[in-house]
């Protein structure tokens, strides 16, 4: 587990060791206060953050680890024009781990194949987050005991939603998972992650209304509407304000459904809705504080490797515009299948 990239990479018995290591931290958080003693943390975030960028820095700090960065790319080379490649080889010659949030899909993959140490995706545009997942599988697994055999409900902006995607990425790892996708036609799931969800045997029914579906469900996860995702307002307009979870519609919700939300939330969950015991999205980010110092805990300590010479690229294959590869025109044209068919390997756009 060199690097933290896609959730999608772990196995599910590396997944089992990380959770392992994060129930021992929650319950007896001091005996790690020295576990990355020595060690420093590159925390380099291309757009705005405040609770990941915390709970990392946070989670770094309580086990005895040191951090720098800038939470503002202006104020770093990159507003020279530097590119990521050398941004990266340059902050990994100074730490040991090196986390990253931008608004380019796939910059975390491209940043990892330049850098000496590891590279945790902390969030690349709307594709990927896979360390929220990490503290969602968490939460699930310390407030239910396991995660096999849930319905989840996913409501909001499944089309951008990144902590959505990883979150099914992660789920495919675990046995009967059912799922509601519960989002507006304009703002659906990606198809490849549609493609992704059949291939593995993820049962699943798309719907546009909430509470039709609210007494079927474990989990719900709300996500908001995410203006900063649209390229065109009006489309943002159609949507905002369209899922709200209020007190009184929980009302038919099972007595042991979790209430989730990977934060911050807007207005699609009202204010009515946090004393209820089955809100636990504050818990959730907690939660999320001691998954990452667990992920931190190994990814430091490991040893430095020269990564390997990659081709050089000339013309981006993607036509994704928020794909990294077409700002960064040096890096190579990599390519995978989903469901058999051709993508790019940054961000999963079909070629």
């Amino acid at each position: 587990m060199r690097h933290l990239i896609d959730f999608g990479d772990l196995t599910r018995q590396e997944w089992d060791e990380l959770y392992a290591r994060a129930d021992r931290i929650i319950d007896a958080p001091e005996k790690f206060i020295d576990t990355c003693r020595g060690r420093v943390m590159a925390s380099l975030f291309y757009e705005p953050s405040t609770r990941t960028n915390f709970s990392f820095q946070t989670a770094m700090l309580r086990l005895g680890g040191s951090v720098f960065g800038f939470a503002d790319p202006r104020s770093s080379s990159v507003a020279k024009g530097e590119t990521l490649k050398d941004t990266i080889k340059m902050v990994s010659g100074y730490a040991d781990v090196i986390v990253m949030r931008t608004p380019w899909e796939g910059a975390a993959r491209a940043a990892s194949l330049y850098s000496d140490v590891p590279v945790v995706n902390a969030g690349d545009g709307g594709h990927m987050h896979p360390t929220q997942t990490t503290a969602d599988l968490t939460t699930i697994t310390r407030l239910r005991g396991s995660v096999d055999g849930l319905s989840v409900g996913l409501c909001g902006d499944l089309k951008y939603g990144r902590t959505v995607h990883s979150l099914i990425k992660a789920l495919a790892k675990f046995r009967d998972i059912r799922f509601f996708l519960i989002a507006p036609r304009d703002l659906a799931i990606p198809d490849y992650l549609r493609q992704f969800m059949r291939e593995n045997g993820m049962p699943f029914v798309e719907v546009t209304g909430l509470e039709p579906v609210i007494p079927q469900l474990d989990v719900l996860y709300m996500t908001r509407i995410q203006r900063e995702r649209f390229v065109d307002p009006l489309e943002y307009e159609r949507n905002k304000g369209i899922y709200i979870l209020t007190r009184s519609k929980l009302a038919r919700a099972r007595e042991n459904l979790l209430v989730m939300h990977p934060l911050p939330r807007v207005d699609e969950i009202a204010v009515d809705v946090d004393d209820d015991p089955r809100a636990v999205y504050f818990q959730q980010a907690r939660f999320g504080m001691f998954a990452r110092m667990a992920l931190l805990s190994d990814l430091a300590n490991q040893p430095r490797k020269r990564p390997d010479p990659v081709e050089i690229g000339r013309e981006p294959l993607c036509h994704n515009p928020n794909c990294i590869t077409r700002t960064e025109r040096y890096l190579p044209p990599l390519v995978k299948y989903n469901g058999g068919v051709k993508c790019c390997a940054f961000c999963d756009a079909q070629l």
